[in-house]
């Protein structure tokens, strides 16, 4: 028979199980709030109508607001230039809106109040509260002043729980504002003009005295252009920098590697366990070269005696080969000596060029502190003159142009329609609310519960294939669910078994024989259910297949197919482990055909500590021996969760199909034990989910059309 080719690693090309990344689809969330619906719908409606209830029943709040105008600007053409007389800087404007805004004008709208007008603002008071005291200053309400974007008007709107008595309070507003501006406007001009004009003069003789100390001082240190002498150096010395830290890194990593090297040959290991040595061009070749050697004598050891001519031959190339090896390593070891040696020189050359260059850069550091500094008082003191210029300036042209820069546009009057409650933003408010809860519910529940449920959580959390996805078949008895395929009915599940039986073979990278294990994380996931009909859906499919039952803590295949548990591998085992004549005979081992192309190997009774069993050489020529005898060896195993004998298992076994049920296991520990199968280098086919009904099969799997082909197919039957 061929030598059986080399098992391939289970995860596909590329694949590490650290770098699975979670990518959820818009159906992923769509099962996510599907599952979590009946409780993140109640909390969400509960929430919402919450909040909206409490909002509602605020007191309501009316608002009024009477409109002011800026004059339009007026401009006055002189010999130099056009000059704005009215207010139009931000600055300006933000003082009105403060002005308004400040409690001394609030104290006189308060004081100009007619006793007719106040007995409207209490009367809105007593409608709030009956018991509240007559005397006291009236509530004037809530004003807020705001300049109506790019226009010309200011807009005074007040808020109350009255509407009337928000219209009087905005219109007494704008009165006593536009009085104060009348109070304030004049006989500011001419003591204004004088205070400028000196102050004017100063800043001059200042700016002068500021530049000429600067151009003193370019003159004095040569000085042309400071910023790109700066930038030069600069970017030199960050060059420098990271020259230098690479060659320390570079340095670091050979030393490093030297003395592992060092330590290697004091405490004298072989030196072909580094990486770097064994992987070099030569060393590689030789060692290759060595090992073909050694194959071959062996292979001339089971044919020949020790002195004959081929086996001297072949020894004399051995010694000729570990001779060559050496040498070749030798040369490695002084190939890393020299890169030592020149990685030392190449950190001292880049540290001493990056001192000097920051020797460089500090020199022109400390003369850009001081140069700084003279160019920062040159430009404020000339900024300051041609500041108070223009405003000298400004304040000439409009001299005698005084006047109030706005003037009433719109009074104030009451509005029926209350600003608050605003049933339309609250109703709004309440959805928004609900809709976010409950996504927030849903989606976060699915994060707090990390079982196993969907093809989601196998492909893309997991890592692996989903082989088939088998519905719960809790409702049949045990006599027929374990035997579905080798009584070749038409009964629900049947399907699913054939569905793993194709997606199997498309996955699996080995040609017949071969010997698959089938596991799972804890007990009760229905492993047992799948290795007795994935076994059947070869059997019915014409290969010749052989179930094993490994679970030799507590077996239970021979019950499913109502043997007896005699013999079997533990009877086998105890017996001597004789492997003469057919295998399929052997009273020891006492396989059982159970139908055609499928028979039964017991585990001969139960163990506690099988492990003796399992590690022993006998147990893995058993199985090479019933692969000879047998085109499919399907073993099944404990689960991982609860014992190690499936990894003593997998280590003889070729590939791997991994059982999770519905809702049971835990995401990170099936990660855990794919992990640990496929440090084995054991080829994991992928996950079969079961025990899912079928309403979940449709929403939790990307298997739509399960449903139809139960209604077709029921029909037919």
């Amino acid at each position: 028979m061929a030598d059986a080719p080399t098992k391939p690693n289970s995860p596909p090309p590329g694949h590490r199980d650290d770098d699975v990344v979670e990518r959820r689809t818009l159906r992923d969330y769509y099962i996510i709030i599907r599952e979590r619906l009946w409780i993140a719908l109640p909390l969400a409606l509960l929430i919402s109508i919450g909040y909206g209830y409490k909002q509602m029943q605020v007191t309501p709040i009316y608002s009024s607001t009477a409109t002011l105008q800026f004059d339009k600007p007026d401009t006055i053409v002189t010999t130099q230039s056009v000059v704005d007389t009215a207010i139009r800087s931000d600055l300006e404007l933000n003082t009105a809106l403060q002005v308004l805004s400040s409690g001394r004008i609030r104290s006189r709208v308060l004081a100009s109040l007619t006793p007719e007008e106040q007995q409207i603002l209490r009367r809105a008071s007593l409608k709030r509260n009956p018991t509240a005291p007559v005397s006291g200053p009236p509530d004037m309400g809530s004003m807020t002043p705001y300049s109506s974007g790019k226009s010309f008007l200011i807009s005074i709107t007040v808020t109350h729980t009255d509407p009337e008595a928000a219209a009087v309070v905005a219109n007494r507003y704008v009165q006593v504002f536009m009085d104060y501006l009348f109070e304030t406007a004049g006989g500011r001009t001419e003591s204004a003009i004088g205070y400028l004009t000196e102050q004017a003069e100063r800043l001059r003789r200042d700016s002068e005295t500021a530049q000429q100390k600067l151009q003193q001082y370019m003159k004095e240190k040569q000085l042309v252009s400071l910023d790109s002498s700066q930038n030069i150096v600069g970017e030199a010395l960050k060059k420098s920098g990271a020259y230098r830290d690479d060659a320390a890194r570079n340095k670091r990593e050979i030393d490093s590697k030297v003395r592992q090297i060092e330590t290697f040959r004091t405490e004298g290991r072989n030196l072909l366990e580094i990486q770097e040595i064994s992987a070099h061009p030569s060393v590689a070749a030789l060692k290759a070269q060595l090992d073909q050697l050694r194959s071959r004598q062996n292979l001339l050891s089971e044919r020949y005696f020790e002195r004959h001519p081929s086996m001297i031959e072949n020894s004399n190339q051995i010694a000729v080969a570990q001779d060559e090896l050496s040498k070749a390593i030798s040369f490695v070891l002084a190939e890393w000596k020299t890169r030592q040696t020149q990685a030392n020189q190449t950190v001292t050359a880049a540290e001493e060029e990056f001192a000097k260059n920051e020797r460089a850069y500090m020199q022109l550091g400390e003369l850009g502190v001081e140069f700084g500094s003279l160019q920062r008082q040159s430009d404020v003191a000339k900024a300051n003159y041609m500041s108070i210029l223009t405003r000298l300036n400004d304040t000439m042209t409009v001299k005698n142009v005084e006047k109030i820069p706005l003037h009433p546009l719109d009074r104030a009057t009451p509005n029926g329609n209350p600003i608050a409650p605003n049933k339309s933003g609250i109703t709004r408010t309440s959805i928004m609310i609900g809709v976010l809860v409950f996504l927030a519910v849903a989606v976060g529940l699915s994060f707090v519960d990390d079982r196993i449920k969907s093809a989601w959580d196998v492909e893309s959390f997991v890592g692996a294939h989903l082989l088939g996805i088998i519905p719960d078949l809790s409702s049949m008895k045990d006599d027929e669910k374990y035997s579905l395929l080798i009584d070749n009915k038409q009964a629900p599940g049947v399907e699913a078994f054939l569905s793993v039986y194709s997606s199997i073979k498309i996955h699996s990278k080995l040609d017949f024989p071969k010997s698959i294990l089938v596991t799972s994380t804890i007990p009760g996931e229905g492993k047992t259910l799948i290795s007795c009909n994935v076994a059947g859906s070869f059997a019915r499919h014409g290969k010749k297949t052989l179930l094993v039952d490994c679970d030799m803590r507590r077996p239970m295949l021979h019950r499913h197919f109502k043997q007896q548990n005699d013999v079997g591998l533990l009877s086998w085992f105890e017996s001597g482990a004789t492997m003469e004549g057919d295998l399929a005979t052997n009273p020891s081992l006492g396989i059982i055909k159970v139908s055609d192309n499928l028979s039964l190997l017991c585990s001969g009774g139960r163990s506690k500590s099988p492990t003796e069993l399992l590690e022993s050489p006998m147990f893995g020529q058993l199985l090479e021996r019933l692969k000879r005898e047998y085109d499919l060896v399907i073993v099944d195993s404990p689960p991982l969760g609860a014992v190690t004998d499936s990894l003593l298992i997998a280590e003889r076994i070729d590939e791997v199909v991994y059982v999770c049920r519905f809702n049971r296991a835990y995401r990170k520990h099936i990660r855990l034990y794919m992990r640990a199968l496929r440090n084995g280098k054991n080829e994991v086919l992928g996950i079969v989910l079961n025990g899912l009904s079928p309403r979940r099969i449709e929403y939790y799997s990307n298997y739509r059309y399960y449903r139809s082909y139960k209604k077709y197919y029921g029909a037919q039957t």
